[in-house]
């Protein structure tokens, strides 16, 4: 058997070795249209910044490597330009320009994404650039030394590392993005400590921003903004997302799904039984959304390799779907991601119930406590998990990757307060975050609770602040009347019982407490999620020191 496979980096080189793995007799082709063939795409921002300052450390793989491990014949600079099917053929151009066919039995698609150039006079000019592969980090490296200033188009994760990169070495950097917040796949709300995270390392974040021209401009240049504001640079990187290579998979016929990717099913196979496609070019099925997606990360393109490989020798190996579950560091600030979001449930008329916690990373009495935002959406109909968002310093990945499995293994809202997490004071609490988490949706789902959300018009509702009156008085949502939690039963009978209540504190236990006190009296109440905390993030008034996230009643354990 000849396996031919038509692109590296991740999913084309997981499926060579898979494949090699599985049968020493076939007959395993690369084909590289550029002149590496396995690089980490994911360390370019790092090595851009210095935190990785040896290049050599981005290439995963050699062609000289996969051979000699692997006898895999790898041809770099060997780009697939038409694929004839009839025949069974892959026709190949060298870099000098002569072609050749080459057959095949089983056909592997890995082409990967392109980075978008928006459609803006200026655009092509060579001081713009995009960062995907190598050659492209090259090219930014050579033109670093005479710049000052740098502009990032685009605050997706490429966007967000690029800036941090710059600041690193010393750029003035302008961040430009069209959205009103960072990290479009994210709620607002949930990235605001990263605006103000941005900030905070000298960025200049420009949001609800979108370019309309780029010009040359003495020895520098200069965008312009829709709002009509400019930003002067020497250096740019447009980030402003990217879409599947698939002109040789719609040249040759096969199918392309709904979301603009290569159509495959659950073994990565396409409308040909003999070519399969993996990596970022091919469409997937959303976990949460169950609808097709594009989403191009690197260890679903790895699994995809793996499984591709499987099915050509015989394997009943299948992909289910994609979470994208994803994290990205922002200077001291992480954020990571798994699932949907609220806003694009809601955009889907997915029925989403959303609540905020505020934990620490691990004991409060052990030095060193970060506070943790995290943000869970679940269907109120079942207690399925829809996704999660967390933003913080140290824990935020660890509660992502374990809100990822309990997603992934079809456990309810219910089911993680059950899991029996790692705990010692210096990595976590005897309640863990995700414990929490599940504590509270489980109230939810029980009727024990009610949230109110700041986006709700507040009509003839009082708000109570039940914290203390120094943090009433340090600031409060305007309108609120303050009766803090330990004396709420002293007042309960000058407290309307005609008006609903919405009840809030710092960070939502409080709150909480206050609620089943009032509503076991008799009282409509429901509370804030997230507290007052959360409203901050909401209107990008963040503290700018960690918040007090210890639990009322105490750490056990």
């Amino acid at each position: 058997m000849r396996i031919v496979i038509i692109g590296g980096v991740a999913g084309g080189a997981s499926a060579a070795t898979r494949a090699r793995r599985l049968s020493e007799e076939a007959e395993i082709i690369l084909l590289e249209r550029g002149p590496y063939v396995s690089f980490a795409n994911c360390g370019l921002p790092y090595h851009l910044g210095g935190e990785i300052p040896e290049r050599s450390r981005l290439l995963v793989q050699t062609p000289e490597r996969l051979n000699a491990r692997f006898d895999i014949d790898v041809r770099v600079n060997s780009e697939a330009v038409a694929i004839h099917r009839d025949s069974k053929e892959v026709e190949v151009r060298r870099r000098d320009g002569s072609s050749y066919r080459l057959g095949y039995d089983a056909l592997v698609l890995s082409p990967g994404a392109e980075p978008v150039r928006p459609p803006v006079p200026g655009v092509d000019h060579p001081a713009l650039f995009t960062l995907r592969t190598l050659p492209d980090l090259d090219r930014i490296l050579e033109r670093l030394p005479s710049a000052r200033r740098a502009l990032v188009v685009g605050a997706g994760y490429i966007g967000l590392e690029v800036a941090e990169a710059f600041r690193h070495r010393g750029l003035a950097v302008t961040l430009a993005e069209r959205l009103p917040h960072v990290l479009a796949l994210a709620d607002g709300e949930m990235v605001a400590p990263l605006h103000a995270e941005l900030r905070t390392h000298g960025v200049d974040l420009r949001l609800g921003a979108s370019v309309t021209a780029f010009q040359h401009e003495g020895g520098g240049f200069r965008a312009t903004f829709d709002d009509g504001s400019e930003a002067a640079f020497d250096l740019g990187v447009l980030a402003v997302g990217v879409k599947p290579e698939t002109a040789l998979a719609r040249a040759a016929g096969l199918d392309i799904g709904p979301s603009s990717g290569i159509r495959v099913d659950d073994q990565l196979r396409t409308s040909d039984p003999a070519i399969w496609a993996v990596g970022d070019a091919v469409e997937v099925t959303d976990f949460a959304t169950g609808r097709p997606a594009l989403i191009p990360l690197a260890g679903p393109a790895n699994r995809q390799g793996r499984i591709a490989a499987d099915a050509i020798l015989g394997r009943s190996s299948r992909y289910s779907a994609s979470q994208g579950t994803a994290v990205v560091k922002v200077f001291g600030r992480t954020f990571a991601m798994t699932g949907a979001s609220e806003t694009r449930l809601k955009a889907l008329g997915q029925p989403v119930q959303a609540l905020h916690l505020h934990p620490a990373d691990h004991a409060t009495y052990y030095p060193g406590a970060q506070a943790i935002h995290l943000k869970l959406c679940f269907d109120p109909r079942d207690g399925r998990i829809l996704g999660a968002q967390a933003v913080g310093g140290a824990g935020v990945d660890k509660r992502i990757d374990v809100l990822a499995v309990a997603q992934r293994a079809g456990l309810t809202v219910e089911e993680l307060q059950d899991l029996e997490l790692c705990y010692a004071p210096p990595y976590g609490s005897a309640k863990d975050a995700v414990n929490m988490a599940g504590f509270i949706a489980a109230n939810l789902r029980a009727g024990d609770l009610a949230l109110w959300e700041p986006s709700e018009p507040q009509g003839d509702a009082l708000l109570l602040d039940v914290r203390t009156q120094g943090e009433f008085e340090a600031g409060t949502i305007p309108g609120a009347l303050n009766r803090p939690l330990d004396e709420l039963r002293d007042w309960l009978e000058d407290l309307p019982r005609d008006r609903e209540l919405r009840v809030f504190c710092q960070v939502g236990q409080r709150g909480y407490l206050a609620c089943r006190l009032l509503t076991q009296h008799g009282f409509r109440a429901r509370n804030l999620s997230g507290g007052y905390l959360r409203w901050q993030m909401e209107r990008e008034c963040l503290p700018m020191e960690p918040t007090d996230v210890r639990s009322d009643d105490g750490e056990k354990g």
